[in-house]
């Protein structure tokens, strides 16, 4: 389900806040996938976490500025160089602000 992302009460009235839910198709497991979203992730103060699923799906978690949340789900598209996305879902939602750093799962 997507909504529209709403500015976090405590930014800066001019930077929009935001979340995002990920999950993501393909040759993504065994590909280093989750290593790089954790560096991508850090390099742009995005906290959240990344993980493998049963399905051979990887499923991730961003949240903070919308531009670099943005920036993880474009990179989500194309993954590490080994990675071969077929498909990507991302869910939008409000942020919440419960989350703590990066962690890789």
């Amino acid at each position: 389900m997507r909504h529209s992302v709403l500015p976090s009460s405590e930014a800066n009235a001019s930077v929009t806040e935001s979340r995002a839910h990920v999950f993501v198709e393909g040759d993504v497991q065994h590909v280093h996938f989750r290593d790089n979203a954790h560096e991508t992730a850090r390099a742009h103060d995005v906290e959240g976490w990344v993980r493998n699923l049963e399905d051979g799906r990887v499923e991730a978690l961003f949240e903070g500025r919308e531009e670099d949340v943005n920036t993880m789900i474009d990179w989500c598209e194309r993954g590490p160089i080994k990675a071969d996305v077929s498909g990507i879902e991302v869910e939008e939602g409000d942020p919440q602000g419960d989350l703590d750093g990066f962690e890789k799962h």
